[in-house]
């Protein structure tokens, strides 16, 4: 406590990701050492480089943090031992059956386990199902005799990253924190207190991690059932987005959600999830959480088709006989982060039937490796000029991107199909875009 209160204290931040870079800087501005660590030596030679490869972390912030010494990586993990706070900050992905993928939480612990020492206090910020901290993690770091909460000390604090928000980071977004007892707890609200700006402790980890999951099912669910009504509302003929516009004007009792091609992230479209799985442990169903992953899985599905129809219907082709240009890779607008994007299942289903399919991003030049489409791995970004819009039978938007100049589209392309309500929240009319 002495050396958190004073910020001699050196944190460990294991996962230089989305998440965990933003996370270090933060720690190293608010005055502690920190040392990041990652098993991809690529990310690592690009921090000595001085290269930030996450838009959440200029590169005169690494540089400056580096610079005063408060930051180095490595790809180390021996250097854990130096660590007084280290913190867990990896990918917990799905499988393809649905179930929670914690080999990357596992193997990092098992790594902090073989240099773990008394006084260390030991945080997962991976979003996981309840009980993980204190089920799974914990009994690997009690394998080598050491106690929580006698020894070393272990807590939870979801991360609540929102790449591209302007109002928020990571210093400003309060933290909610837990701890596997008063000690770990205490430990908790002292390191965080120092990074960020408002603290919010619960009463156990497990509360912790259920919080976090708690405000992705919210947004889950409330998507699911706006893109329901987006396709009833199709077949009444009734804009969706009027309606939310609409509707949102209510000063209480309503807040806004939009349709839209399907979900993207790592949060949405998998942390739900990590409650469904763990439900079937207490014979409890989830049946808001798994209709809301059906409705939301569905609709690149339902994109692809009204694209098709849409094609037939006002041109005259079959996609298997078109060229298509997707607008936007990434899963949300302004930023570069593709993870789980719609876009790719969008470009795999045209492809499946047939279609034809480039894409214009201006913040995605070249589709990165992914795990589910290898197969889309080098594609790059093609230029959005005139001629080449006009080569494409219809333009798909998927993310809008705010510097795309969609009134130059609007005039170029034969057909746009807008998934966004880009076109009309720009005041953009034309009797060759559709929205779906």
């Amino acid at each position: 406590m002495t050396a958190i209160a004073g910020k001699s204290a050196r944190a460990g931040i294991i996962g230089l990701g989305y998440v965990g870079l933003p996370l270090a800087i933060t720690i190293a501005r608010s005055g502690f050492t920190v040392t990041g660590f990652d098993i991809d030596p690529e990310k690592i030679t690009a921090l000595d480089a001085g290269t930030s490869y996450i838009e959440a972390v200029p590169a005169e912030a690494l540089a400056a943090e580096t610079q005063a010494g408060r930051f180095r990586s490595t790809t180390d993990f021996a250097v854990l031992s130096e660590c007084d706070v280290v913190v867990i900050c990896v990918p917990t992905p799905l499988t393809k059956q649905r179930e929670p993928d914690m080999s990357y939480v596992v193997k990092t612990a098992e790594a902090i386990a073989r240099t773990l020492r008394p006084g260390q206090l030991v945080v997962l910020e991976s979003t996981t199902w309840p009980g993980t901290t204190d089920e799974l993690v914990r009994p690997i770091l009690e394998r080598g005799g050491l106690r929580s909460g006698v020894d070393f000390f272990l807590g939870f604090s979801p991360e609540r990253e929102d790449p591209g928000n302007r109002d928020f980071d990571t210093a400003t977004i309060p933290k909610v924190v837990a701890g596997d007892g008063e000690a770990a707890s205490a430990l908790m609200q002292a390191f965080y207190g120092a990074v960020v700006k408002a603290t919010v402790p619960v009463s156990s980890n497990a509360t912790a991690e259920a919080v976090k999951l708690t405000e992705n099912v919210f947004r889950a669910v409330n998507i699911a059932l706006v893109n329901e009504l987006k396709v009833l509302y199709e077949a009444m003929g009734i804009d969706i987005w009027e309606v939310v516009d609409a509707a949102k004007t209510k000063p209480f009792g309503y807040m806004p959600f939009y349709p839209g091609p399907g979900l993207g992230g790592h949060c949405i479209p998998i942390d739900p999830f990590y409650l469904t799985w763990k439900s079937r442990e207490f014979e409890l169903p989830t049946r808001f959480i798994e209709l809301a992953g059906e409705i939301n899985s569905a609709m690149p599905r339902h994109v692809v088709s009204q694209l098709a129809e849409a094609l037939d219907i006002r041109l005259g082709k079959a996609l298997s006989r078109s060229r298509i240009l997707v607008i936007g890779l990434a899963y949300k607008k302004n930023v570069p982060d593709i993870r789980e994007s719609p876009s790719l299942k969008l470009i795999e289903l045209i492809e499946e039937r047939k279609g034809a399919v480039d894409y214009h991003d201006p913040f995605v030049a070249e589709v990165p490796g992914t795990r589910e489409y290898m197969a889309l791995k080098g594609r790059r970004s093609v230029e959005l000029d005139e001629q080449a819009v006009r080569g494409y039978d219809a333009v798909l938007i998927s993310t809008d991107h705010d510097i795309v100049d969609y009134g130059a589209l609007a005039q170029w392309s034969p057909l746009i199909v807008d998934t966004r309500n880009a076109f009309a929240r720009r005041g953009i009319e034309g009797s060759n875009i559709v929205k779906a």
